[in-house]
């Protein structure tokens, strides 16, 4: 037996020297690679002293609440939709820009993507409208190093509330800023496709948020423009960021904890459909740099089906992903005993 320190599971451990043999090979090839700024941060505490006044965006308050009754109306138009207008919702589409775009491919770089790809899941990000591409990555970075902190920008531990929709609706907390400044985001600057979308944002997200989902409707089988907006446009926007915000806050709050019973996030069915395959939380926070976020592949999981299936046009490859030793090993060590083999 071997004590050893195993970066992707973030503490001490005695494995066997064949499993340690192992790893390093797969630490050697880039499967088990864990990006440090994606990897929690056990040195950073709290300030002392009275935490810093909550500062609203009433400008963010007045267009999300003008969204969600929008979108509250888009509900009472979809009888009057045609079928064609219902399949063409792109919440899909647009989801995928986020889980398998801005998340799995820019946040964790759990992947390599072609220039392709990487374009297409631009254009879905933008259809997504959650920040360009940089900033989520960055947000998303800082949320992982410094989960349930007054660093972690939509921290759940001030309640579901704020972790879902509030973090939009007040200005950053102090340390969000900080430690955002001084991530190494040098990946994210180097990629010219983040950066074209970063220059080009407003104008992207007017036309692939907005205009193409009312448009293609209206022009290619007559539907009004009026349900055109309502619900492929406002309806469908409105339903992915709630299904991303729940991902958040549901997902830090209910739900089992198999990998890691001292961390927050949990394993939730409903967020893992909603979100198109995102809801293995409580996977994804003990190892962030696995593709599927989930130990069950394909399983309740599109945007892992998605990458694969991309992987066999030759469009993405090296997909990083956990060895069966090692979640074996961090569930008999720090699960919560509710683990299932599948």
């Amino acid at each position: 037996m071997v004590l050893h320190f195993l970066p992707e599971v973030g503490c001490v451990a005695y494995i066997t020297s064949q499993t340690l043999n192992r790893t390093f090979s797969q630490l050697k090839n880039g499967f088990l690679f864990a990006a440090v700024e994606d990897a929690f941060d056990h040195t950073y505490k709290e300030k002392e002293g009275p935490k810093p006044p909550r500062v609203m965006v009433w400008r963010n308050v007045i267009l999300m609440t003008l969204l969600h009754i929008g979108a509250a109306y888009g509900l009472f138009l979809i009888p009057t939709a045609s079928p064609s207008t219902l399949l063409w919702f792109c919440f899909l589409l647009s989801a995928l820009g986020v889980t398998a775009g801005a998340h799995r491919l820019w946040s964790h770089r759990a992947y390599k993507a072609s220039l392709p790809l990487r374009i297409f899941l631009a254009l879905s990000n933008s259809m997504a409208f959650q920040n360009d591409i940089f900033e989520w990555a960055r947000d998303h970075r800082v949320h992982h190093k410094y989960s349930e902190t007054d660093a972690d920008p939509h921290n759940a531990g001030r309640g579901f509330f704020f972790s879902h929709i509030g973090w939009l609706l007040v200005r950053k907390h102090p340390d969000v800023i900080e430690k955002g400044r001084k991530l190494e985001l040098s990946d994210l600057l180097a990629d010219k496709v983040v950066m074209f979308q970063r220059r080009h944002y407003k104008l992207s997200v007017l036309l692939m948020c907005f205009f193409i989902p009312m448009f293609v409707p209206w022009y290619f089988w007559g539907e009004s423009l009026w349900v055109a907006y309502f619900i492929p446009a406002l309806l469908r926007y409105t339903l992915v960021l709630n299904a991303t915000w729940l991902v958040n806050s549901a997902a830090h709050m209910w739900g089992n904890r198999p990998y890691d019973r001292n961390i927050n996030p949990r394993e939730n069915r409903f967020v893992t459909f909603s979100a198109i395959g995102e809801g293995f939380h409580n996977y994804h926070h003990t190892f962030p740099y696995d593709y599927a976020t989930s130990e069950y592949g394909c399983k309740l999981n599109l945007t892992t089906c998605f990458i694969d299936f991309m992987c066999f046009l030759g469009l993405a490859k090296d997909r990083k992903r956990v060895s069966r030793e090692v979640v074996q090993s961090r569930i008999q060590r720090t699960g919560d005993g509710s683990h299932r083999s599948g």
